[in-house]
């Protein structure tokens, strides 16, 4: 933790308090909505990601492709941490925890918490108090997005934005000499190897942010080159994170990169800034309309009027050192208004915790550093003018809530008037301990206004429970069925989800599915099947599945070497009134009627046949043995033929035969297929597949870490004291925290 000029015990305690006002402002938040971190995406896509890799990984297993899983079964594609450590953690425990909803809860609840301490270091480390500090740590959880989003739902941007924290505070004390540089490539590599795309781009931005403020104040440009070569040995190290997806991105639904500026998820300025309101539901548009139901931009209810308090005069004397969060803040901030996609950076609305990130650490040390409660009424009618622009600009933007839009400026006027009076008649602590106190009612209010959600699937939460309602489906199982068609009031354990499957519920019960919760889905598999990111498919589903592949003579399902198809009865309602395909049979799972229809094979499961040797023409193959990502088979051919594997023709397979490496083909662009020469004679043919890129990614790792290495050399080869170099200003700091 970085004291600065600080006393270590009270950089500690405060430290200490920024961590126990997390707690409580989790506490708040679950008293609100016990499952509001096991919402959306967290139920649906993440927890259960963590349970199968959990499973695998404890067999030894590191599941980069799951052949079975189809579109989403390529995981180094997918937002799965495979090269992020602490993740790898919080896989291997998942398997032993029964309630999801509390393990994300405690999962998010610790990173909520290195959040907070990585604000706290950042501020501490461009020379604000602690208490000032702190208040800022406790606030970033807190902030609209990150609260409704990031923490409820979108789990790699929340850890990738703690990560990206630390990595700024360990950043600036390189840059100052107060530290080595392995402290700011660790962070860095685990911000950008949580697998997920935005939080590796945002920490590029702070980077440069840093490395140009530090050129700025300290006027000489060793310390920021030193800073950017760290960084970029932290780049080279998580380069192998985004090669599969950058050479698999011409199969997938990303493959096209392009520039657009469409309007969802795009957050006008005036919006955005509105940040010290807690009633405000700003006005752009998203998936529920023009007017937002959750106060998604709001960041603090002192960060807006906290500006009239600031001694302005003294700060900008001292701007050259705020450069970095300065203009950290204006790039994202006109980040947040667009464009609405760049290749894979879309809905720019996923910046907004990089804006309350940066006016967070611009208050912190403002307050830190240059408040001042001297002329308090002046300042007070200034303070009060600014809020009354934050109401302005809410009730415009909704304002069918006028009334709580003038109960909350009427809230933050008080605290604002208690806040200036703690600190006069009393102490600055005093004054930031009651401002860490207010962001708990806040929160609890927010959360419950906001009630119910709009982003929850209600999936349930206890794994036991799950796989005793679930009916046992061995094999694999391809479900045609569409999640829109469920009512609300049926999406429990006792109603839909007891037969039903969508995203990666499938995982939590150890049972395997087709597909699973995608974003990056394989373009002509999802063609050929209509099925959605979420499993769902398209009326015409039924039909594509056992429509018959012309060059092969064998259906779909054949290819797929799927052993049940389950029909969802809302999608197909007269689906068991029509007689079974040829080879299969409808089959009673009593208790689950109302929900689906099944249809199983007569000869029993066929996944276990052969190997994944799914059709064959004028060959005989034979398998020998298999695993994810290999399959090797004996084959004969006298007049030359071809093999069709139930695999998913992703980037990244290589073929042998009897060591000789011959070409990969595909059937209906879909299935990875392999023409065999005439003349061969129990030639053993090996099909292997590696995620595309990983050797080079494997190279520039050692690169990465042999660079790293040369810099903590010639750090303590130095040998000196960096801080003893910088401007005169970090004197002027160190008096003037002396003085106070």
């Amino acid at each position: 933790m970085d004291s600065g000029t600080l006393a270590p015990r009270e950089v500690y305690k405060w430290g200490i308090i920024t961590a126990l006002g997390v707690v409580a402002g989790y506490v708040a938040v679950l008293l609100a909505n016990v499952r509001h971190f096991y919402t959306d995406d967290t139920e649906s896509q993440y927890a259960p990601l963590w349970v199968m890799m959990g499973r695998r990984l404890r067999e030894g297993d590191l599941p980069i492709l799951v052949p079975e899983h189809w579109m989403a079964g390529n995981y180094t594609i997918e937002e799965a941490g495979l090269l992020n450590p602490p993740q790898l953690l919080i896989d291997l425990i998942a398997p032993s925890v029964d309630n999801l909803a509390l393990y994300t809860t405690v999962v998010k609840l610790i990173f909520a918490i290195v959040l907070g301490l990585g604000v706290y270091r950042i501020c501490l480390a461009y020379g604000s108090r602690a208490p000032w500090a702190a208040v800022a740590g406790v606030a970033i959880p807190f902030s609209g997005w990150l609260l409704f989003f990031d923490e409820s739902s979108w789990m790699t941007a929340f850890t990738g934005t703690a990560w990206l924290a630390h990595a700024w505070a360990s950043g600036v004390r390189y840059a100052r000499g107060r530290s080595g540089p392995i402290p700011t490539f660790v962070f860095l590599y685990l911000a950008i190897s949580v697998q997920y795309i935005f939080p590796a781009v945002e920490a590029g931005i702070m980077i440069v942010a840093v490395a140009i403020g530090e050129l700025v104040y300290q006027r000489k440009w060793q310390p920021s080159l030193r800073l950017l070569m760290v960084s970029a040995c932290a780049a080279l190290a998580g380069l192998a994170t985004y090669l599969p997806s950058m050479l698999s991105a011409k199969v997938t639904w990303r493959g096209t990169a392009q520039i657009n500026n469409d309007q969802l998820l795009t957050v006008p300025w005036s919006e955005s800034l509105n940040a010290s309101l807690p009633s405000t539901l700003p006005a752009f548009t998203t998936w529920w309309g023009y007017v937002q139901p959750m106060p998604v931009v709001y960041v603090a209810w002192f960060v807006i009027p906290a500006l009239a308090f600031v001694d302005w005069r003294k700060a900008l004397d001292s701007a050259r050192e705020l450069t970095a969060p300065a203009l950290f803040t204006a790039v994202v901030l006109m980040w947040t208004a667009g464009p609405g996609a760049i290749g894979p950076l879309r809905w720019p609305a996923r910046v907004l915790p990089m804006v309350a990130l940066g006016l967070l650490v611009l208050f912190g040390v403002l307050l830190g550093r240059f408040a001042t409660f001297a002329d308090w009424r002046r300042r007070g009618l200034i303070a009060a003018g600014l809020v009354g622009l934050l109401w302005l600009r809410s009730v415009s933007a909704a304002p069918q809530e006028v009334v709580w839009h003038v109960v909350s400026a009427l809230a933050v006027a008080a605290l604002g008037a208690a806040v200036v009076w703690l600190a006069r008649g009393r102490s600055a602590a005093a004054a930031c301990a009651l401002m860490v106190v207010s962001i708990f009612p806040i929160a609890y209010l927010q959360v419950w206004a906001a009630q119910p959600t709009p982003l929850g699937w209600n999936l349930p939460e206890h794994r036991s429970q799950m796989k005793a309602a679930f009916p046992d489906f061995p094999g694999t199982t391809l479900q045609l069925g569409d999640r829109a068609l469920i009512p609300p009031g049926e999406r429990t354990l006792e109603g839909a989800y007891g037969s039903l499957v969508f995203g990666n519920y499938a995982k939590d019960l150890e049972l395997t599915y087709v597909s699973g919760y995608t974003p990056n889905g394989h373009f002509q598999f999802g063609e050929m099947l209509c099925m959605r990111w979420d499993t769902s498919v398209c009326p015409d589903a039924f039909r594509r599945a056992f429509a018959v592949e012309p060059t092969t003579g064998k259906t779909i399902v054949d290819l797929m070497k799927v052993d049940r198809v389950v029909v969802h009865t809302a999608l197909f309602p007269d689906a068991r009134n029509q007689s079974a395909p040829q080879g299969w049979k409808w089959v009673d799972y009593p208790g689950h009627e109302k929900y689906i229809s099944v249809l199983e094979r007569e000869t029993g499961l066929l996944s276990t046949v052969n190997g994944r040797v799914a059709a064959t023409n004028g060959v005989t193959a034979e398998s020998i043995a298999e695993s994810d990502t290999t399959s090797r088979v004996r084959v004969s051919s006298e007049t030359g033929g071809r093999v069709v594997f139930a695999r998913l023709n992703w980037p990244g397979y290589r073929v042998t035969l009897d060591g000789r490496e011959i070409p990969v083909d595909a059937v209906a662009k879909t299935f990875v297929a392999v023409n065999i020469p005439a003349g061969t004679e129990n030639a053993e043919l090996k099909l292997a597949w590696q995620p595309p890129g990983w050797p080079i990614g494997g190279a520039s790792a050692l690169i990465g870490l042999l660079g790293v290495g040369v810099l903590y050399w010639l750090y303590r080869r130095r040998g000196e004291d960096e801080s003893a170099g910088l401007p005169q200003a970090d004197d002027a700091i160190e008096a003037e925290l002396a003085v106070r």
